[in-house]
């Protein structure tokens, strides 16, 4: 019962052939006229290919190798198909569109035809028929015993469906007035449950005694004057609004937004120096290993030779030998390393800090809430800054990250090169690697980046380590080739990077382990192979990886768009290099559960409610929810013990982190 439409289809009144229009994603249906398979001479795939018609006009059909079709498509069957409408070769066609055969039967008529339809996530082997078919059985035997868990007030207060009747008109609506309210009554559930426990978990925090770290004017000079740069002015900002939390009693909660290469490490680093200057530790967690180091790099490089040189710097990843970890956490324990820089490898129970107080952890979205509970239980109650360079829009940051203040970097350093980004099919990769060469023949460096590491005979795509080889015999012969991916060990990777820095390595090929924190200057020019593969925001990412010195750099996508959010994703990166509003788009197209990676790193708060189309309703709900917590903290009244089991359901890491503090 909860799993939802991702679309809908009015099959009450399809668009008849004679109206459809070129360019446009459109339902149709017809009657299988004719259908042939063969072999194509060009690229020698299998191809599947039906003529419908539906009284009015006659249009092609094509898929490529997937022969189980020739089976399902018999003359005469009627079908309906969902693609996008092109001309090739004077005649309307559709390539790979979704497809559906509609029977004879009475209930696949009263399903799937003549009326609003539902369109599911489907996996192997399963047919949309066949779901629709499971979810009507479901409602139609087990809605009533639902439990509506809304309290009754709010919907009366808010005129929202009951549990049951939204349920039904989620999946099969009468009009689309019906879906929305039921969409407007199970989106309002969600923020309302979310916002509640993200409003308890803020106010445990402002009750805790954290440190009240001392910081002087003079401090901050001191830490201005160490760097050969000036900061900019959102930075200084920044700075300052991270003194005043950490002057307070009460623990730091603070997320930092900023957009690729906007210098959050340097902001960054201040927590530390405050927290040093006030003898205590600090730690720094990154998602990888590569970015764990690159901040290690760049932070011992910026004290090297200013007044906090005498601070002493380790990094911590999980490559190092035994002897190695054992020796690092021994100097922490004993107060022996006044900066830990590391990855997952800082939550091992053998890590033991000191006198811990102030803690960044970078990606905010790579890791879950217990992990940052994890760490944060390795001090008592440290300041904590959340790093992110996958920006959101500042009300929604306040609205989802309700127990966090927020800090923006919405300014670049001075004299960074414009970025400049390009797209060509597959068909045309030739002419974008002659450009690579054009930039390299000018001193530049190069990335090209892959979305798999081996190839696959299952997806058509080119993979990191056959085109490494490819390109260091062929197209790139003439040019000192290098690899990286995840996989690799350590020192194998650190050796990669630096023969990269140094220019001994012209061209790397990579995975998607450069998506965060690699800085070389002199890497100019990027290719992202199958970048309709990747995220909006991860194509940012990787595209701030070129143009960080003073010159100009050009980012290459060599990519074909397969669905309509592939196209909108490939529109988007070409039409603009602003992370917040590349953040708006990824948002608009994907919806929040994977933008946020909850799907993967345990937070599936919002599985179907969407803040960027929803706003309204996220706002109604969190100021209900914030009444409610505020009138009744710990939720013990009998009215409210309802809400606290369901978050203790739906969200136990945050109940959890608030019980026990």
């Amino acid at each position: 019962m909860y799993l939802f439409p991702r679309r809908y289809e009015d099959r009450s009144k399809m668009t008849p052939l004679s109206h459809i229009k070129v360019g446009a994603f459109q339902t149709v249906q017809g009657k299988v006229l004719n259908r042939s398979m063969r072999k194509s001479w060009y690229t020698k795939k299998h191809v599947t290919e039906i003529i419908i018609d539906d009284g009015q006009g006659r249009m092609f059909c094509v898929w490529f190798n997937q022969p189980y079709l020739d089976k399902y498509f018999k003359n005469g069957t009627q079908v309906v198909v969902y693609g996008k409408v092109d001309v090739y070769k004077d005649r309307l066609q559709m390539v790979s569109p979704e497809y559906e055969i509609i029977g004879d039967a009475t209930e696949d008529i009263i399903l799937n035809t003549g009326r609003i339809v539902p369109v599911y996530p489907l996996t192997k082997g399963m047919t949309q028929r066949y779901l629709r078919k499971v979810v009507r059985n479901c409602l139609d035997k087990y809605v009533n015993e639902v439990k509506d868990l809304l309290p009754v007030y709010l919907r009366n207060k808010h005129k929202l469906f009951n549990i049951r009747r939204s349920l039904t008109h989620i999946h099969f609506p009468d009009d689309m007035e019906q879906q929305q309210e039921a969409h407007r009554r199970i989106s309002f559930e969600e923020f309302f449950f979310f916002q509640v426990s993200v409003i308890k978990r803020r106010m445990s925090i402002m009750r805790k005694d954290g440190f009240e770290h001392k910081i002087d004017l003079d401090l901050v000079n001191r830490f201005k004057r160490s760097f050969p740069f000036t900061l900019t002015q959102a930075q200084d900002r920044v700075v300052h609004e991270i003194a005043g939390d950490m002057q307070k009693a009460s623990p730091m909660l603070r997320l930092l937004q900023g957009d690729v290469g906007s210098g959050k490490t340097v902001v960054a680093l201040f927590g530390c120096l405050a927290a040093y200057a006030n003898g205590h530790q600090s730690a720094i967690m990154a998602p990888t290993e590569i970015l764990a180091l690159q901040h290690y790099m760049t932070i011992a490089g910026l004290i090297k030779d200013g007044p906090f040189k005498d601070m002493r710097i380790e990094c911590l990843v999980s490559s190092l030998k035994k002897s190695q970890k054992d020796d690092i956490n021994a100097r922490l324990k004993e107060g022996q390393i006044d900066i830990l820089i590391g990855t997952h490898a800082l939550l091992s129970e053998t890590v033991d800090f000191a006198d811990l107080s102030f803690l960044v952890i970078d990606e905010q979205h790579k890791f879950g809430v217990r992990q940052r509970a994890l760490l944060s239980a390795k001090g008592i109650n440290p300041d904590v800054l959340i790093m992110t360079a996958t920006p959101i829009p500042r009300t929604l940051s306040l609205t989802l990250y309700g127990d966090l203040d927020v800090s923006v970097i919405d300014e670049m350093p001075s004299g960074r090169g414009e970025i400049e980004t390009r797209l060509f099919s597959h068909d045309n990769a030739q002419k974008a690697y002659a450009l690579v060469k054009d930039w390299l023949g000018k001193g530049q460096q190069a990335y090209i980046v892959y979305p798999i590491i081996e190839e696959s005979e299952k997806l058509d795509l080119k993979a990191a380590e056959v085109m490494y080889e490819h390109f260091k015999k062929q197209e790139f012969k003439d040019f000192k080739v290098g690899l990286l991916h995840g996989r690799m060990k350590k020192e194998e990777s650190e050796s990669i990077m630096r023969q990269f820095k140094a220019n001994k390595i012209q061209i790397l090929v990579a995975t998607t382990v450069l998506e965060v924190g690699v800085d070389v200057p002199s890497a100019g020019v990027m290719v992202i192979e199958h970048a309709e593969r990747f995220g909006l925001s991860q194509m940012h990412q990787l595209r701030g990886r070129v143009g960080r010195g003073c010159d100009d750099g050009l980012c290459i996508l060599v990519a074909d768009a397969n669905t309509e959010e592939g196209g909108q994703r490939l529109k988007a990166i070409c039409s603009t290099t602003d992370g917040f509003k590349i953040a708006e788009m990824d948002l608009m197209i994907r919806g929040p559960g994977h933008y946020f990676g909850r799907h993967q790193h345990g937070l599936n708060e919002l599985k179907f409610a969407n803040p960027m189309t929803q706003l309204d309703i996220l706002e109604v709900a969190r100021t209900e929810a914030d009444e409610l917590v505020h009138q009744d903290p710990d939720l013990s009244s009998a009215q409210n013990l309802d809400i606290k089991n369901i978050i203790r359901q739906r969200y136990p890491d945050y109940l959890k982190m608030v019980e026990a503090g």
